[in-house]
């Protein structure tokens, strides 16, 4: 914290002597942790009153609107076009503008939406500090950098450009643009270290520093930041390209004030904000009034098997909510899954706004409605000095989160109404289902990224159709997944199953979710390439149903490893004896002396070689309602396009048809349902009984297990002898162990018992 603190019996003369002195002389400009910690808006300036005052014709403040949001179009096409990393070519960006005082107040109408609540942190961080800094300063032409989560972000592959805009010497606001840059020189290729242990393994921690001077970048900055990567040239071009396109969008701002004047823009900006704010707030009163419980679990801290809580609570009354993640697991200090509590709110931002309200502004205000709750430090709300890096693996379930607790409220609220902008919607697949790679490329290149198939994650189903297959990812629903044949020619990679949709991995229910799909990657022309991956889920569905409708699949990684199938290939003269199916590949083991295994999908970076196979399912949506009220024909038509089995459309979906046909016995079928609706009955308890037998005092002893358990206020860390308990006013952070560590002692364990049975 930034703050001075007080000394007691100090008088008000000293106290003011020594506050000056700690402002003038602070050691480190830290993170600031009141900004941190607020995501409501700024107070109304002065300026901003006099200019809405003057401005108060919405059809003018709606055409300035139209021209600012155009102006951000123009600039996230430029970054698409221009931009080197993967992410900047399929959609991870995003160009916004904020007010004066550093407020979000629209962002462009394409690309990320979880960054809709990123810059708004380490511009207010540049207002506090640099612009009172006699060594900084903010002037015109000024450009600052920034892509340490811990000032504000997501993690630290996000790299912003943030500039601010003058107009006749007056502070008007900022505009910026953010870019996955991916590479940023952590101890693993690609940006996101799954192996970091601590902070100082990330790579690159930018707070927010001046790169831009005079509209010009400083050849000094920037050359330490291209010597702090592996891929010097991808640093210095997005840096230029994220430049020039935020200084698109400030002539394209200056057109606009030149026209409607500087109040104009001045009034939109925070008009935008306040307006939705009460829009939201509206809204919420046109629901029902209630609590509403999600709670969730990670499956696996990426280094090792364990069950994470990640809590989710929506308290409503009225027209106020709370959104609360109290009772998730505790910080793991040197695990790279936790978030600073400003990444978790961009998150449930980014859910409120795709899955309930996605009329509204993209803008900060959507979060800053809602009041908030969390335990500090955890997983969710962690300190400074905690790993982030793969913070997404466990920030991505708060992208769906809203959508299951809103869902729940609006089903009563008929679908015309103004508070039901969208039809009820399961889960969408939320974990970062991609390949993260590194190495020496075939062109002698060194690089690190990830691959854009993250962008295409199964939507889930809806309450009147099924969910779409492949359509976005769960943290943005307008970008792309990428071309392979430009994949292949950039780097040493081939996909020998590019975008298969994958058979019975979609979760079921009257409608069903949309499909994910399958990939095999192998590594190509290169002697130095290898393969990391990020996702929890592998035994323990992250993708909820909803209503009665199934969770997706658990989705493992696959590998075949100390094989090349390009020289299988070559030799057995029959390509089709290759199973382009994981589940075909591995059941039938074509390759003769390759070793099949099914992991973890998290696996920290590993070198590969050539020829290796490397296998991945992008996983399907939650299914909506009772699959035993799926209508027969729409199953056919899924059997049909190979997306259901003949197993599942049988025992599951209880259809009775012709297999060679496909027609339907519709009386066979009735009967069937019916009678498995009796074994249903059959097999329940009265719910009194369940929970005698379903319900345990605390979690199981033989499973490491992180988080509260009922009581939200009681908090578990571990397993067995070693598992503690702590409240969670007195919050403990975790140490684990390195998993080789663990190994090793397990292997001498075993070495000494084998000895002594030797002797």
């Amino acid at each position: 914290m930034n703050t001075p603190e007080k000394v007691e019996n100090l008088s008000p003369a000293d106290q003011k002597i020594m506050d000056a002195f700690l402002e003038e002389h602070q050691l480190f400009f830290g993170p600031d942790f009141e900004q941190m910690q607020n995501h409501r808006l700024e107070i109304r300036t002065a300026r901003e009153e006099e200019a809405i005052a003057k401005i108060n014709d919405p059809h003018l403040l709606n055409q300035v609107r139209g021209r600012v949001q155009s102006a951000m179009a123009e600039s996230f096409r430029m970054i698409e076009q221009m931009g080197s990393a993967p992410g900047a070519k399929w959609g991870d960006l995003v160009v916004g503008i904020f007010t004066a005082s550093g407020d979000l107040s629209d962002c462009s109408p394409f690309g990320m939406t979880t960054f809709s609540a990123v810059c708004q942190y380490p511009i207010k961080f540049c207002n506090k500090y640099w612009s009172k800094d006699s060594t900084v300063g903010l002037r015109n032409g000024d450009g600052f950098i920034h892509n340490d989560p811990r000032y504000g972000g997501v993690h630290g592959t996000d790299q912003s450009m943030m500039m601010p805009v003058f107009h006749k010497g007056e502070l008007v606001c900022w505009v910026s643009s953010t870019i996955h840059e991916g590479e940023n020189g952590a101890c693993e290729p690609g940006g996101m270290p799954a192996r970091a242990e601590s902070k100082f393994d990330e790579g690159l921690k930018m707070s927010p520093l001046r790169i831009v001077e005079n509209y010009e970048i400083k050849r000094d900055i920037l050359t330490f930041l291209q010597n702090s990567v592996r891929d010097p040239k991808l640093q210095y071009e997005d840096v230029k390209v994220k430049m020039f396109a935020v200084m698109r969008t400030i002539d394209r701002v200056r057109s606009v004030i030149d026209e409607y004047g500087a109040d104009a823009l001045i009034a939109f900006l925070r008009k935008n904000l306040e307006d939705t704010e009460t829009e939201i707030r509206r809204r919420l009163s046109e629901l029902p009034d209630g609590i509403v419980r999600f709670p969730s679990w990670a499956d696996s801290s990426l280094r090792e098997p364990c069950l994470i809580k990640l809590n989710f609570e929506l308290h409503k009354k009225g027209d106020k909510a709370t959104l609360s993640i109290k009772g998730s697991s505790p910080q793991m200090s040197n695990r790279t899954i936790n978030n600073v509590v400003a990444s978790t709110k961009s998150f449930l931002l980014t859910g409120i706004m795709q899955q309930i309200w996605p009329d509204l502004p993209r803008n900060q205000a959507i979060i800053s409605a809602f009041d908030f709750e969390s335990d500090y430090p955890s997983m969710m709300d962690s300190d400074y000095d905690a790993t982030l890096s793969m913070s997404v693996s466990s920030a991505f379930h708060y992208l769906i989160k809203p959508g299951q607790v809103f869902n729940k409220l609006m089903y009563s609220v008929p679908l015309d109404a103004k508070s039901r902008i969208t039809p009820v919607v399961a889960a969408q697949y939320n974990q970062p289902a991609t390949f993260v790679y590194g190495g020496l490329t075939q062109h002698f290149e060194v690089t690190g990224n990830f691959c854009a198939d993250i962008n295409g994650a199964g939507q889930g189903a809806r309450e009147n159709r099924d969910g779409l297959h492949s359509l976005s990812g769960c943290f943005s629903f307008m970008s792309d997944t990428g071309e392979q044949e430009l994949l292949e020619e950039e780097l040493p990679m081939v996909r020998l199953v590019s975008q298969s949709l994958a058979k019975d991995r979609m979760g079921f229910g009257k409608f069903r979710g949309g499909a994910g799909y399958e990939q095999m990657m192998s590594a190509k022309g290169t002697e130095m390439w290898g393969f990391m991956t990020g996702q929890t889920g592998s035994s323990f569905s992250s993708c909820p149903g909803l209503f009665g409708g199934y969770s997706s699949s658990a989705y493992p990684i696959c590998r075949v490893k100390g094989i090349n199938v390009f020289e299988w290939l070559k030799k057995s003269g029959n390509p089709d004896r290759f199973p382009f199916d994981i589940v075909e590949l591995m059941n039938q083991q074509p390759i003769e002396g390759g070793r099949y295994t099914a992991d973890d999908a998290g696996i920290t970076f590993e070198l590969t070689t050539e020829g290796e196979i490397y296998m991945i399912c992008q996983g399907g949506g939650g299914g909506y309602g009772d699959v035993l009220e799926r209508d027969p024909e729409m199953v056919m038509q899924d059997v049909l396009e190979n997306l259901v089995s003949h197993e599942v459309a049988s025992n599951l979906f209880k259809v009775v048809y012709d297999k060679t046909t496909r027609r339907v016995d519709v009386e066979a079928t009735k009967q069937a349902r019916d009678a498995e609706r009796k074994a249903r009955i059959a097999r329940g308890k009265p719910f009194k009984e369940f929970v005698k037998t379903w319900n345990k005092p605390t979690p199981p002893e033989n499973i490491p297990y992180y988080g509260s358990w009922g009581d939200n206020n009681v908090i578990y860390a571990g397993v067995g002898a070693t598992r503690i308990t702590m409240t969670a006013d007195k919050m403990k952070t975790i140490m684990m162990l390195d998993p080789k560590d663990v190994k090793m002692a397990q292997l001498e364990a075993r070495i000494a018992e084998l000895e002594g049975k030797g002797k």
